[in-house]
């Protein structure tokens, strides 16, 4: 009797601690273990490039439609040493694991591939301790590459995997605590390969069955460059899917065990290329980032190289109460469904955009911008020196989530034709390095020699259970800073499942709250300034 009353009492005080958005929260047991991050050296205020030996090349040249698409990139630990490590895709040859040996020295591992590789994902798909390789493919189903334990690999089928798919993202949407997968096609591509009676597979789910997928279509044709996966304020999960080629992006809200189609929102870009949710102001909310085509400056030279694009777009016809702009869209307010603030914050227009993604850069307890750009094609810029549009990557650096300001300063305006990009903290130093997969240039690193302020990482561990899903928060002295552990984001590129904050030197961390994939929670305290903690769950 006593045991019933002292648990009864213990769901009743969560019942009352809870956040709105959550009824209930059941305490997960967790077991923490803290390591001092790495001492910062050769700090010079800015980015140091390291090239990386691979070079994404296309199938054939001169590069045009789809080609010009280029590839993605994943981040993970796949040996379990403690270390980052990087996956490049390809289109034409060998994608490439570099396995991190510590201090920014990388051993490469090739991939052979016989189909082109779009996006690429590192997760646990067997559930046995070690991060696998996933990718998508042109013109046929993803690719699994199954991580042996011993740094090699071996290919295996997605059992009920079997529709085209571009782009893609993972989710636990049913809560059983395995990844589902959410698939994208490029039908215009597929059309091109495989004719005009090419399958069109659209958007497809496939809910994980113990390691075999049962495939749902959600959307008959997709042009899908970009997949965003999250929790709403409702605890609800949600699935965004970014369009290209005027295709509206379409919304999905999984509610009592069944998809459902959410109303469109009033403004959207008119060619999405990437998908980003980020809490910009620490208020709790996440806002979203899509991105479009829209040069970053309108001086003569660079109108003049865009010209043919602008001038093909403002001859598609126009269709009366089309929500679709040519120009970066920021949603802020009801979680991300809101207002189109991208206009206000001057980053309605970042060049010829594809991944973009937010970060802590500068470890100031504000999530920083970062575009990559370029574009090349025979099709549009023949008019330009080996039909490429050359621009500069930008980098914004938030200021009090309020505004955003270009840093040239940073040296991050690479001027290679980027395409998949990702950020994590390679060197293990507290701060935020960039990995970008370039088209016909070397991949590059970017170390992050800024030397700004202090950090906590957080590497989640759960056997048996999803971590992609779960949301972290930690409140230091000076506020509380959110974050979500995300499988990919961007454009076609993986996320490291390891968490990042940055906070103002001094403002120490008190308290780390997950709210775990199936609505668990934990809580770790005791923290330390420049640590990395490893939190596994019970």
């Amino acid at each position: 009797m006593l045991a019933r009353l002292i648990l009864a009492f213990f769901l009743l005080s969560c019942l009352f601690l809870a956040p709105a958005s959550f009824a209930l929260r059941i305490y997960a047991p967790v077991e923490v273990d803290a390591q001092l991050l790495n001492a910062r050296t050769a700090c010079s205020g800015e980015f140091f490039g390291h090239e990386l030996d691979h070079i994404t090349m296309p199938t054939a040249e001169p590069v045009g439609y789809y080609d010009s698409n280029g590839a993605g990139l994943a981040l993970g630990d796949l040996n379990n040493d403690g270390l980052l490590d990087i996956v490049l895709a390809n289109l034409a040859g060998d994608s490439h694991v570099f396995w991190n040996r510590g201090d920014l020295q990388f051993e490469r591992l090739a991939l052979p591939s016989r189909t082109p590789a779009r996006a690429a994902a590192t997760l646990d798909v067997d559930d046995d301790g070690w991060l696998d390789i996933v990718f998508t493919q042109q013109a046929v189903a993803p690719l699994y590459w199954r991580n042996r334990g011993d740094e090699t690999f071996e290919t295996q089928v997605l059992s009920g995997v079997t529709y085209i798919g571009y782009a893609m993202n993972w989710l636990d949407a049913d809560g059983d605590g395995d990844l589902d997968l959410v698939t994208g096609s490029y039908d215009v591509e597929n059309e091109k390969i495989l004719g005009q009676t090419a399958p069109r597979s659209g958007v497809i789910y496939y809910e994980n069955l113990g390691g075999s997928f049962r495939a749902r279509r959600l959307a008959d044709r997709s042009n899908t460059l970009a997949i965003l996966t999250r929790l709403n304020q409702n605890g609800d999960p949600e699935i965004t899917i970014g369009n290209d080629f005027a295709v509206p992006d379409r919304y999905f809200r999984f509610v009592d065990g069944a998809w459902q189609e959410s109303q469109a929102l009033d403004v959207m870009p008119h060619s999405t290329m990437s998908y980003d949710a980020a809490d910009l102001d620490n208020d709790g909310l996440r806002e979203i980032f899509a991105v479009d085509m829209k040069p970053y400056a309108d001086d003569e030279t660079t109108m003049a190289q865009w010209q043919p694009v602008m001038d093909m777009m403002m001859g598609m016809p126009h269709i009366e109460g089309d929500p679709q702009i040519m120009e970066n869209v920021l949603y802020a307010g009801k979680g991300g469904r809101g207002t189109n603030i991208a206009r206000d914050l001057r980053l309605d227009g970042t060049g010829w955009s594809w991944s973009a993604k937010f970060g802590d850069l500068d470890n100031d307890g504000y999530q920083d911008l970062y575009v990559v750009n370029g574009m090349i094609s025979v099709e549009l810029f023949s008019h330009l020196p080996n039909n490429e549009l050359v621009e500069e990557n930008q980098v914004y650096r938030n200021l009090a989530g309020n505004d955003f300001v270009t840093q040239p300063g940073w040296s991050l305006n690479d001027r290679a034709s980027g395409r998949g990009m990702s950020l994590a903290d390679l060197d293990n130093d507290g701060d935020l390095d960039v990995v970008v997969n370039n088209l016909l240039k070397p991949a590059k690193l970017f170390e992050n020699r800024l030397c700004a302020d202090e950090a906590v990482e957080v590497d989640l561990r759960w056997s048996g259970g999803a971590i992609i899903g779960a949301q972290l928060s930690l409140h230091t002295d000076t506020g509380i800073f959110h974050r979500d552990v995300t499988a990919l984001s961007g454009y076609l590129s993986g996320d490291s499942s390891r968490v990042h904050f940055g906070f103002p030197a001094g403002a120490a961390p008190r308290r780390l709250t997950i709210r775990w994939s199936d609505g668990g929670y934990s809580e770790v305290t005791d923290l330390q300034s420049n640590t990395l903690i490893t939190v596994s769950r019970k």
